[in-house]
């Protein structure tokens, strides 16, 4: 299996990940694929440190990943470092689901340590196969150019050195240099999209193409050659077509050479403020409707429409942040997150029990199209399990929710002929009179994420 070691070091060489002075720090699950870079890595003679996250989420797994990885970094002779994660309280604190919450928390954590020990790069076992899997889950989810370029081989100080080999190549290597790794259990779970798409999907797309690997590794490089193109195109094009004025960005469409897709233009023009493309369609669709000044909402910045052009500009502090949330919508993004809509039947709810970051509603008893928005003073509702009324104010200092974190709550406020009551406190309580009761047949499910 020298042949992998070989293309491991030509691969950091040709990339420029590492250089052979610096230190790194490697991130070791006890999976497969972070057992075999810790090895790559070990017998080409880099400074290494390992890094292992114990989420606390999988049990007795959980704490045999953490033994295994701390094993194998004392028989390389390496430093180790273990930090368990509360991540379950974490997610009920900030309403992240439980990928957001751990990849925060890891991330934060790696970075701290380089910091404290001088590590100069954080190497990440992403392969092959977990870029094809990103190119399918971003395309089902609808993205730009961008979004399907895979994984990157550097962001930052964050490399990734296995992005040239398969799932495959480095399972045969764990098993021909007997290196002991641990399978997951949730990796087997059709819960999460990226198993559906690992499991499902590409298992039949290789059996229609054997060397399906390959080639979507020569189509993503050579979209991503498209995308860098595009990207140095936009710089020209960005430099005729907007404006620094007084504070605001703005975009001038009838600048945009007509034989370009204007649309797609403005797509790359306003990705750059941090817009989606949900919103960013939205705000197309507006323009050739010459809707003057309806407002657009990224995680920082509002865009709105003035006599043909766009507007851009950071939120300000008294900006209510106001949308309208269709009965038809799936996603909606607001402030900094975004809520994804499911219809559903009260057959379909096993347990009307849910985390914080997740509303079950009585579809019957809202009036659309909802709002939502942040919360004001004298906002009021009647929090799920009470009978009377409370100040939004009141109920944020009983939570001891943090003084940031109150300018960043969102409500959803009912329409129609129930106007301005709060359906929910955002990623907190659901309001009492929208609750699932005994007559219940329609639910309106709506799930927060942290972005």
């Amino acid at each position: 299996m020298e042949r992998l070691l070989d293309k491991f070091q030509d691969y950091i060489r040709e990339n420029e990940l590492v250089k052979p002075s610096e230190r790194v720090l490697l991130t070791v699950s006890g999976g497969v694929d972070s057992m075999v870079m810790l090895s790559l890595f070990a017998r080409s003679g880099y400074a290494i440190g390992v890094a292992h996250c114990n989420f606390q989420l999988r049990g007795a797994e959980s704490e045999e990943d953490e033994v295994l990885v701390q094993q194998e970094a004392a028989r390389y002779g390496v430093p180790f470092y273990n930090m368990r994660f509360d991540t379950k309280g974490e997610m009920e604190r900030t309403g992240e689901s439980v990928q957001m919450a751990a990849r925060r928390l890891r991330y934060d954590w790696f970075n701290a340590l380089c910091a404290e020990y001088g590590y100069d790069a954080i190497a990440i076992a992403h392969h092959a196969d977990d870029s094809i899997e990103t190119f399918f889950i971003n395309l089902l989810r609808g993205t730009g150019l961008r979004g399907l370029t895979g994984i990157h081989a550097v962001n930052g100080r964050i490399v990734r050195p296995l992005l040239f080999a398969s799932r495959r190549d480095i399972l045969d290597y764990a098993h021909a240099e007997r290196i002991p790794f641990r399978e997951d259990s949730s990796n087997r779970s059709t819960k999460y999209l990226r198993n559906k798409v690992r499991l499902g999907l590409i298992p039949r797309i290789r059996e229609i193409n054997p060397k399906f690997t390959e080639q979507m590794c020569a189509n993503i490089e050579r979209l991503t050659d498209a995308q860098l193109f595009i990207s140095r195109g936009m710089e020209r094009i960005r430099a005729e077509v907007v404006e620094q004025r007084d504070g605001l960005s703005v975009i001038d469409p009838a600048r945009i050479d007509p034989a370009f897709p204007v649309d797609f233009v403005i797509y790359e023009l306003l990705s750059a403020y941090g817009f989606k493309g949900d919103v960013i369609d939205s705000l197309c669709r507006s323009m050739r409707h010459d809707s003057t000044g309806k407002r657009f909402y990224s995680k920082e910045n509002v865009a709105y429409i003035d006599r043909g052009k766009i507007l851009v500009a950071p939120i300000a502090e008294e900006d209510a942040c106001a949308v309208e949330l269709g009965e038809e919508m799936s996603k909606l993004y607001c402030g900094n997150s975004v809520l994804y809509l499911e219809k559903l039947d009260i057959d379909d709810i096993d347990t009307p029990a849910q985390p914080e970051n997740v509303a079950l509603l009585d579809r019957d008893r809202l009036h659309f199209p909802l709002v939502v928005r942040r919360w004001n003073e004298g906002d009021s509702f009647v929090p799920f399990g009470m009978t009377g009324r409370k100040k939004v104010s009141d109920f944020l200092i009983d939570a001891k929710v943090p003084l940031a974190e109150k300018r960043r709550q969102f409500v959803v406020v009912d329409g129609g002929e129930g106007a301005g009551e709060i359906v929910w406190l955002v990623g907190r309580r659901i309001d009492d009179r929208f609750r699932l009761g005994s007559g219940t047949e329609n639910v309106l499910k709506i799930t927060r994420e942290v972005l």
